[in-house]
């Protein structure tokens, strides 16, 4: 297992490498520069601040001052925000975000296992068509148009939960959970049934209930460790999912997260925070593919042969 992990992060030193550089080239060649946005200045003054920001110089140079900077946790300073680093907007950000994906992961299992393991243990039952249907229509329906859809039904009709904030009256958390959460929760129902029915057709189950064993604990003990692998191999790229994709549903909600960050950065061409945050969220995708690949793993040591 060693080797595997070893592996893995050597391959994925290039990859982070590789979404740096394009990253880097490509807001640069975006119209417009970072101070475009600002009322009219002198060109004195707009000299002045590409040189405060090493702007001026070629951009071969800035692209290895930025890559020097980077190996030693320096992002550089926000351009829209003076006296901060992106690295301190990151962590201003990240909590909020983190705690987001969190209430969002903890809905889409629940939801997800649940209604997989019912379909599968009630196949061709009514218990199996209506959950998967729900499910395919939570993998079509984008986030964007679920949360306004959310607010209106359980914001404005029915005036029961908050429709923006984080934190700040109770509740407030519930729909932007719930809107982040749904998609996933569909392909772990999906997932969960798939691999529940592989699972409950092998040899040894039969023989776990040959021996008398109740169909809980066949079912608790036997099947779901087996077949929840797919789950756990997809958690990985759902929590890197959910953090990178938070930035819909932060701004829906009016959510103070690093998605909204992110967003704020590429609407006023904040070069060194667009850089920050993509490189960050590919770090957290590769770091979670790992740590899901790992676990998969020990849960299946067959697979470490492969």
């Amino acid at each position: 297992m060693l080797g595997i992990f070893l592996r893995r992060i050597l391959l994925a030193i290039p990859v982070l490498i590789a979404v740096a550089s394009i990253t880097f080239f490509l807001v640069r060649l975006a119209p417009g520069g970072p101070f475009d946005a600002d009322k009219a200045v002198s060109d004195q003054v707009l000299k002045n601040l590409n040189e405060a920001y090493n702007l001026n110089a070629p951009l071969s140079e800035q692209y290895f001052d930025y890559m020097s900077g980077i190996l030693v946790g320096d992002f550089g300073p926000s351009f829209r925000f003076p006296g901060r680093s992106v690295t301190e907007l990151i962590m201003t950000g990240l909590p909020v975000t983190f705690e987001l994906a969190i209430y969002s992961m903890l809905i889409a299992l629940f939801i997800g296992i649940l209604s997989g393991v019912t379909a599968a243990l009630k196949r061709n039952t009514f218990l199996d068509y209506i959950p998967m249907s729900i499910a395919m229509i939570g993998i079509c329906v984008p986030t964007f148009l679920l949360g306004p859809l959310l607010v209106l039904i359980f914001g404005i009709n029915l005036e029961l939960l908050p429709v923006s904030g984080w934190g700040q009256l109770p509740g407030d958390k519930i729909l932007p959970s719930l809107t982040l959460g749904f998609a996933y929760a569909a392909y772990i129902a999906r997932l969960s049934r798939g691999g529940m029915l592989e699972i409950l057709n092998q040899d040894f189950i039969r023989t776990a209930r040959a021996k008398g064993l109740s169909e809980k604990m066949v079912v608790i003990k036997h099947a779901m460790q087996g077949g929840l692998i797919p789950v756990v191999s997809f958690l990985g790229p759902a929590v890197a999912g959910l953090l990178a994709g938070s930035f819909v549903v932060e701004t829906i909600f009016q959510i103070p997260g690093l998605g909204r960050f992110y967003v704020e950065a590429a609407f006023n061409r904040d070069y060194t925070m667009i850089l920050g945050t993509t490189i960050f969220f590919s770090f957290m995708i590769v770091f979670f593919n790992l740590l899901s690949d790992i676990v998969a793993l020990w849960l299946n040591p067959r697979s470490r042969d492969t």
